[in-house]
């Protein structure tokens, strides 16, 4: 695999992405020229937003090519077009061999999320005095045990009483949190995401630990559920208040994560129809609102 690197002004990003697809790039990439440098500049959205901007002041675009002769073309081609006028190529070589997997794998370890409770990556050995362990492969998925959102609902999770509950995981990524409801106790439990690929790792994750989930696209949830939870963001979360509240049973809770501490008020007056939230954690500058269903 080869990589073209260029360097353009912001302007210019879109373009030359677009251009690049259509030289077959494999991938491309931007990144701040200036990082690391006092011209640094940070270019971020918020959760669920577009960033502010295409591209920084000097962008660095990396585009990743099969073979060099096609990364030599790339560049070729592109010199002496107008729209490459005050961008330039900055290198064009062979990528470093790397094992991906392992890459990947390193960067998640134990993580405790409540006393003696601990999510381990597959690959990791069991720290000593775990009392409860959840063995976890995200996969494709989104779910590792890392993000303050997900731990907040699994400290909320290990606090309850969940014998025999009915559970609702809606949007369950890796399916850690139903996995985290099997595990203390609920009986059966349904898990739900739009990706087929969390399905997939939801139920590879819950065989792993001997849970009984069923997992499926959102049409299987059905019915009334004692716990409900939901760890998307604030955009979703606020279109999904009647499904959500439609399926919280009677004295039944209603878990709701992936919203910011300035967007509780927003996320209350959206729920304020059915449920009354209430801010039962924060961590990070994130909150874990909840509400319960007279019985």
């Amino acid at each position: 695999m080869f990589e073209l690197r260029l360097v353009a002004p912001e302007d210019r990003v879109e373009t030359l992405c677009d251009a690049l697809d259509a030289l077959q790039a494999l991938s491309v990439s931007v990144e701040d020229a200036d990082a690391d440098t006092s011209a640094e500049r940070a270019l971020f959205g918020e959760p669920g937003l577009p960033a502010p901007a295409q591209g920084w002041a000097r962008s660095s675009l990396v585009a990743l090519f099969a073979h060099e002769n096609e990364a030599r073309e790339a560049a070729r081609l592109l010199a002496p077009q107008d729209f490459f006028a005050g961008c330039a190529v900055a290198s064009l070589g062979p990528v470093a061999e790397q094992d991906w997997v392992r890459l990947t794998q390193s960067q998640f370890a134990p993580v405790e999320v409540a006393p003696g409770f601990w999510i381990v990556p597959t690959w990791h050995e069991v720290p000593d005095g775990a009392r409860q362990v959840m063995r976890l492969d995200p996969g494709l998925a989104f779910g590792t045990g890392t993000h303050p959102t997900t731990q907040m609902c699994l400290r909320w999770i290990a606090r309850q009483r969940m014998q025999g509950q009915r559970v609702l995981d809606y949007g369950c990524g890796s399916g850690i949190l139903a996995i985290g409801a099997a595990l203390h106790g609920a009986g059966e439990i349904d898990a739900v995401d739009i990706d087929p690929d969390a399905v997939a790792a939801t139920q590879g994750n819950a065989a792993a630990n001997g849970a009984r989930v069923r997992s499926g696209l959102p049409e299987a949830a059905s019915g009334l559920y004692d716990v409900v939870l939901a760890n998307i963001l604030a955009s979703p979360l606020k279109v999904l208040a009647p499904l959500l509240c439609g399926h919280v049973a009677a004295g039944g809770h209603l878990v709701l994560a992936g919203v910011l501490e300035r967007q509780t008020q927003e996320l209350q007056t959206a729920y304020a129809p059915w449920l009354a939230l209430q801010v039962a954690d924060t961590q990070d500058g994130w909150v874990l609102l909840t509400a319960q269903r007279p019985a």
